[in-house]
């Protein structure tokens, strides 16, 4: 089976954990159809090996080590090294180029203990245990196809390969570090739109307040703050929209639709309707109804 190829040179991609700021270099795929002479990068390059099939010898520092496919290592500033391929079975070669921009202090321990171990592990040799091939098969589709978006894919998938690097050298370590959790103004958001999903028709300013636990003068000030609007206005929003999907997407009347998004009559929502809309309800669904429904206005 044909391994697939990736080939990332002349594109600008950064990545960002925490404080470490990683420029990639390259990304390239090969074989090694001869050996790779002694070698050695720059004070703050860092060269990423995974080994998905072949066989073959690293010299790194004066020491050998036998290279098998899933063999995973990782060069550093100022470590020689030389790669000997087995020509009856040449090596196949996925390789990262790092450049350290900056690595600057974080608040969240478990990025900086990430970026710890990144920068202070110069020398690191192997086997793979997080399903690398995996991410560089997603990284050659996407730089294959440059379907919309894949630019900060390409950057999310090698970011998880620094993440899935790091936890191979700590043999998946345990993180200490508590899940961020959702505030007491997220929490209230949700109940917020919620109740405008499922209660528009006849929620009040006052049931919404006891929902949230705040006063009617707290909560007009949320529901100003995070929509640019009044709760009338949010309540007439959301049953404005509520009419339009009914009118355009089911056969009841306009009558039954007044009532079932929160009218008392059907004058007050034809009247309400057309302000907001400028049009009818019954000129709105003429317009827009799918073809195929049988609809009847009254």
């Amino acid at each position: 089976m044909e391994l697939p190829k990736v080939s990332v040179e002349n594109m600008n991609v950064k990545i960002s954990l925490g404080g470490l700021l990683l420029n990639v270099l390259y990304v390239r795929f090969g074989y090694f159809y001869q050996s790779f002479l002694e070698h050695s990068h720059s004070m703050k390059s860092y060269e990423l090996h995974y080994i998905p099939r072949g066989q073959g010898i690293l010299v790194a520092s004066g020491s050998k080590y036998p290279i098998h496919p899933g063999t995973l290592y990782m060069t550093g500033p100022d470590i020689v090294h030389e790669q000997i391929t087995d020509l009856s079975d040449p090596m196949a070669e996925y390789c990262i180029c790092f450049e350290v921009l900056a690595n600057q202090s974080n608040d969240d321990p478990e990025l900086s203990f990430i970026a710890e171990q990144f920068v202070q592990t110069t020398f690191w040799f192997g086997q793979d245990k997080q399903n690398l091939m995996q991410l560089f098969e997603q990284l050659s589709y996407e730089t294959a196809n440059r379907y919309v978006g894949y630019y900060l894919t390409i950057q999310n998938i090698i970011e998880q390969i620094v993440i899935k690097l790091i936890r191979n050298y700590t043999n998946n370590y345990p993180t200490s570090s508590a899940m961020p959790l959702k505030t007491l103004d997220d929490e209230r958001i949700v109940i917020i739109e919620n109740s405008f999903l499922s209660d528009f028709h006849d929620i009040t300013i006052q049931q919404l307040a006891q929902k949230l636990g705040l006063s009617v003068r707290q909560t007009e000030r949320t529901i100003q703050q995070y929509y640019g609007m009044s709760f009338s206005q949010k309540k007439t929003r959301a049953r404005m929209t509520a009419a339009t999907h009914l009118l355009t997407m089911t056969s009841m009347s306009i009558s039954e639709i007044a009532r079932h998004v929160g009218f008392s009559s059907l004058e007050h929502f034809c009247a309400a309707f057309k302000k907001y809309y400028n049009v009818s309800a019954g000129e709105y669904r003429s317009l827009r109804k799918p073809s195929d429904l049988n609809v009847t206005s009254q």
